[in-house]
């Protein structure tokens, strides 16, 4: 699903305009950006939370300069579902 699909079926489930939703989405996007950014995490009940994990130093290869290279500890973006949402993808 695209995020236009999406703004035009939260449109269509609560009729309200798409315009109106996509400033929506795209602020409750900002927004998840941010704070996981500045390090907060964000919990959406009933959903899951949102937050970053550090990934620690490793070694790495160049294989085409055949060369050993050291990959710095970094942070990525994690989602965590809650317990009934992954529930129903087990089903």
């Amino acid at each position: 699903m695209t995020k236009a699909e999406m703004v035009a079926e939260i449109s269509k489930m609560t009729g309200v305009e798409r315009d109106r939703t996509l400033k929506v989405i795209e602020a409750m996007m900002a927004i998840v950006k941010d704070k996981t950014a500045d390090g907060e995490d964000i919990f959406l009940r009933g959903f899951g939370t949102f937050t970053t994990k550090t990934r620690a130093a490793k070694m790495g290869r160049l294989i085409k300069e055949n060369k050993s290279v050291v990959v710095p500890e970094h942070k990525i973006p994690f989602f965590k579902p809650c317990e009934d949402y992954k529930a129903m993808l087990v089903k």
